[in-house]
């Protein structure tokens, strides 16, 4: 029961606390490409999830293995890209010999949405947050399904942004933007944060 509240609570707080798109800005240009098509959120909330969900227990043992070397925090980065790396290479082999048209359709964006800063971003925010395995698989798990949130967010109000009534500076990318931030600030308040003077 311990597991399962430890993964349960590690993924409410990255899709509504932490959402990397919409308090971080993190994988906001990808956001904005996956909400266009109701296919494309699906096919990058799927990329996301898999890999960060897949690359958190690999994570949470580099943590655990090198955390304590002194320039672990140099070489972290590089270990967590060639981790992702490693797992897309691996999973798009194993697709392209076992399901080849799915590969045909997958390859259009998947590296898109592996290589992105939601991704990366996430994989740094594991040693912050998670304590255990299974923060960390919660973690990767919730980060997916907040960006798929995000994305399906953008993709329900992207007729009624580029609709006529909205100015012609406005149509597009800034009133997106617009968008974004009005939607950060509303999950913003869930934090709890406050004004007043400390």
């Amino acid at each position: 029961m311990d597991i399962f509240l430890s993964i349960v609570s590690a993924a409410l707080a990255s899709i509504f606390l932490q959402n990397l798109v919409l308090e971080r800005a993190l994988g906001a240009n990808v956001l904005l490409y996956a909400s266009r098509k109701k296919e494309h959120v699906v096919g990058f909330a799927v990329a996301i999830t898999y890999t960060t969900t897949i690359a958190s227990p690999f994570i949470w043992t580099l943590d655990r293995l090198l955390g304590d070397f002194e320039y672990y925090s140099v070489f972290m980065p590089l270990l967590y890209v060639l981790t992702v790396s490693v797992i897309y290479i691996v999973t798009l082999v194993l697709i392209w010999r076992f399901f080849p048209t799915l590969f045909k359709s997958l390859r259009k964006y998947v590296h898109l949405s592996v290589f992105n800063s939601s991704v990366i971003g996430a994989l740094f925010l594991y040693s912050q947050q998670g304590n255990d395995l299974f923060a960390y698989i919660g973690y990767g798990f919730g980060t997916g399904i907040g960006f798929v949130l995000a994305a399906y967010l953008l993709y329900a109000a992207a007729d009624r942004l580029n609709s006529s009534l909205v100015p012609a500076a406005f149509r597009g990318y800034p009133i997106m933007i617009v968008y974004v931030g009005i939607l950060s600030l509303a999950l913003y308040a869930f934090t709890g944060y406050s004004t007043s003077a400390v």
